[in-house]
């Protein structure tokens, strides 16, 4: 049985399970994305959806989208796999004003609809394969719209996500049954933001949100969901077959080089180039090792991940210089160029933006590592190279691994360029 058979069957239980116990959710008066309720914000993410077609996935009983019709004006389909979650909600809502409830697979619906103005999923997207699920939902929006997802962070035993493409055993729990198995697609956040950008989305946000102290039935609960707010990118434009392709200024037998009689030293001309800013097509940062006593320094980012103290290079600027600038920026550790060694270039690839990663060593620095309030990257904390954590941004992963082929640490593959070839061979890490 494939995976997303047995989700399928497991949700067809709940379902049954449910319509035994004759259980039915209120129509909820806002937009609830998590199971909390007040918790984050409501409706107004997915902007004005009045008279808009709106897709409701994995919609379960269809009180969200009941929501959504009655409150805001939308135009709902609300899909579903699982046949007894279907039959809940075509139960209690059938004919509701703006809602249609479908029976069916997501990915196969979305092959033959005309493209939504909105989407959303509210825990339900982890159940399927990305790799399937995103280049339907691409191919099934229109331009400019947009998709929230709401999915699981951290699980009831407190496990993170995970920084690798690939499903785990994840339970449903439901009082006086026995849990249900399922596999899920439990994603750091910048792995599903690396999938949607990589499938044709922007993402514009991404939050963790938690139980709020006045909503917590259970003070310690591990839980954390994130929220992710993403838009669909525009198609490019086809190329113009009807322009004739770009002819040289200069016949082919005309040299750029002075005749030799005439007095002035030969020099090769070259073509400035243009000010317009290019098609985004690459984009190049540093992670910097910083090696103390206690371990290697790592921050938390905003997003989730851990990571190395680093960031984008800006123009004018030194592989050097943003190494000692994002330091003092993020950490508060001062550096100077001497202290700096770069390891070398790393080459990976999100959809068809080429990612360019440079290691840095930092042999010394003073000060001591704080949280600074605008950095997006805080928390920072030492561990031991025999005691990293998971959950680790991929390019970081990267950089570790091109420094210490031994590590034991998994994420996508890069080609690693050392600069000194003398002391590290190139090739993937």
């Amino acid at each position: 049985m494939s995976v997303e058979d047995l989700n399928a069957e497991a949700w067809t239980v709940y379902g049954q399970r449910q319509l035994s116990h004759g259980y039915m959710p209120p129509v909820p008066e806002r937009l609830e994305w998590t199971p909390w309720e007040g918790v984050g914000p409501g409706a107004e993410i997915l902007g004005d959806v009045s008279g808009q077609r709106v897709l409701d996935i994995g919609s379960g009983p269809g009180h969200h989208a009941v929501h959504l019709a009655r409150t805001h004006d939308a135009r709902v389909t609300a899909i579903e796999l699982s046949v007894t979650q279907h039959q809940r909600a075509i139960g209690t809502h059938a004919g509701t004003p703006g809602v249609r409830f479908v029976h069916g697979d997501v990915i196969d619906h979305l092959r033959t609809a005309q493209p939504f103005d909105a989407a959303y999923a509210i825990g339900s997207l982890a159940f399927t394969d990305p790799h399937r699920s995103l280049p339907a939902l691409r191919d099934g929006l229109r331009p400019g719209a947009p998709l929230v997802l709401s999915l699981l962070h951290t699980d009831l035993h407190g496990r993170g996500p995970s920084t690798t493409v690939a499903p785990r055993e994840q339970m449903i729990l439901l009082r006086d049954n026995p849990p249900l198995a399922t596999q899920m697609w439990v994603l750091a956040p910048r792995l599903w933001e690396d999938l949607l950008t990589g499938h044709g989305f922007r993402v514009e946000a991404i939050d963790l949100l938690r139980p709020s102290d006045e909503n917590e039935n259970n003070p310690v609960n591990p839980v954390v969901q994130q929220l992710i707010r993403a838009r669909r990118l525009p198609d490019r434009p086809a190329p113009d077959s009807s322009r004739p392709a770009p002819a040289s200024s200069r016949p082919a037998h005309v040299s750029n080089r002075p005749a030799p009689d005439s007095g002035r030293p030969a020099r090769i001309s070259s073509r400035p180039r243009t000010p317009r800013p290019p098609a985004p097509h690459a984009a190049i940062g540093v992670g910097a090792i910083v090696l103390g006593d206690q371990g290697l320094l790592l921050g938390r980012h905003r997003h989730g991940t851990l990571e190395l103290p680093g960031g984008t290079v800006e123009a004018g600027e030194s592989l050097e210089e943003t190494v000692i600038r994002e330091l003092a920026e993020e950490a508060g550790l001062i550096a100077r160029p001497d202290d700096v060694t770069l390891l070398g270039t790393l080459l990976d690839h999100v959809g068809d933006v080429v990612r360019v990663s440079v290691g840095a060593i930092v042999n010394a620095w003073r000060g001591e590592p704080f949280t600074r309030p605008d950095e997006s990257v805080g928390d920072w904390a030492w561990y031991p190279l025999d005691q990293l954590p998971d959950d680790l941004f991929v390019c970081s992963a990267q950089i570790l691994t091109a420094w210490r082929p031994d590590l034991p640490i998994d994420h996508t593959p890069a080609h690693f360029t050392p600069y000194d070839r003398r002391t590290a061979p190139s090739g993937d890490v």
